[in-house]
């Protein structure tokens, strides 16, 4: 007699982990105020936050223009599910440069 083992879903795998025993993890300083979504108000402030000149903030603007107006592709893999507004588009490096 066999008998088969049906495999473990999603859910199933992950609880069977359980906690990780040696508690490292990389904490999300960087990212915590990070502001989610894309906006004009956004482009503003990752421009202002990097000190560009005020030809790459035009060029960053007029790229969002773009951006907004364009369809999602309906060619390739199926991109509906991506949340636009749920994403952070900019992110500073907490780590100082050697």
């Amino acid at each position: 007699m066999t008998t088969e083992t049906q495999p473990m879903t999603q859910d199933e795998t992950i609880a069977s982990i359980g906690n990780y025993q040696f508690g490292w993890h990389d904490p999300d300083r960087a990212g915590a105020t990070a502001p989610r979504g894309l906006s004009e108000e956004v482009v503003r402030n990752i421009s202002a936050l990097k000190n560009e000149p005020e030809w790459m903030l035009e060029m960053r603007l007029k790229g969002l223009s773009l951006f907004e107006k364009k369809p999602m592709p309906t060619w390739g893999a199926d991109l509906t599910g991506i949340d636009f507004d749920n994403i952070k588009y900019f992110v500073r490096s907490t780590e100082k440069q050697a």
